[in-house]
């Protein structure tokens, strides 16, 4: 058992919490909890890490003793998660790799496209969001949040282990891509005429998401091939970025799903 904070093992853990050039450099990010361990790919399981009061529950050792574990005192457990109350258990996962072509599925294509968003539950939510609406993959530019981070993590609900994603250097580049393969895109902007339930989505698609306090920059919107808008009542100038991803997403699910 690790008893001390000053394990080698356990800094390393920290700086993994902590940096996302730790996670490159390992090619890894953590999950903690039962339900994001259960839900990962076997061979995606790099090592494991349970507090002490875990492992003394003969139970849960099914869960992990086929991988490699280490087991930590419940004061350094704590110290090291992220969470108010930890459920005993870490694992390091290996970093998926996709391509532009893994998310490209004919007319089934339909893609979220991210520029800046910075808020790490934002992001993990359009993930979840994601997977429920069918959506093929997400692409992001990157000064978008950090995928890996652990609030992100935490808020995909698992949707990270299933939903292919990019992070690219040029987005614009990819967009010409795009358009290349004949996807259609669409801009989520107030200078939009048409609402967003009165376009056509049952081909190939994108939609583009821009930064939660000043959207999308006007170099990215204007590559898109339409602006729509989602109609406010009251008050309300815009929606939170999650909310209206999901709205496009899932608009293009019910299009495609009435079909």
């Amino acid at each position: 058992m690790i008893t001390s904070s000053s394990n080698q093992q356990v800094k390393k853990l920290i700086a993994l919490y902590k940096k996302s050039k730790e996670r490159k450099k390992e090619n890894v990010f953590i999950v903690e909890g039962i339900k994001m361990f259960k839900e990962a790919p076997s061979d995606w399981v790099k090592q494991v890490y349970v507090s002490e009061d875990f492992y003394n529950d003969i139970e849960k050792r099914s869960l992990y003793e086929n991988y490699q574990y280490e087991v930590l005192s419940n004061s350094v457990f704590k110290s090291v998660c992220d969470t108010i109350t930890p459920q005993g258990i870490i694992a390091l996962i290996k970093i998926p790799k996709y391509t532009l072509e893994d998310m490209l599925d004919g007319d089934k294509t339909q893609l979220l496209i991210l520029e800046s968003v910075q808020d790490p539950g934002n992001l993990g939510t359009m993930v979840r969001s994601g997977e429920g609406a069918g959506t093929t993959g997400i692409i992001m530019n990157k000064t978008t949040v950090d995928i890996f981070n652990t609030k992100t993590i935490r808020s995909t609900m698992g949707s990270i282990y299933r939903m292919p994603f990019i992070i690219v250097d040029d987005l614009r580049e990819t967009i010409k891509e795009l358009k290349e393969k004949n996807v259609s895109l669409f801009a989520a902007h107030l200078k939009g005429k048409q609402a967003y339930d009165e376009k056509d989505y049952t081909k190939a698609c994108g939609f583009f998401i821009g930064n939660e306090g000043n959207g999308l920059s006007d170099e990215i919107a204007n590559l898109a091939d339409d602006y729509i808008i989602i109609p406010m009542q009251g008050d309300v100038e815009s929606l939170n970025a999650a909310i209206s991803a999901t709205l496009l997403m899932y608009e293009a699910n019910r299009q495609r799903r009435k079909k």
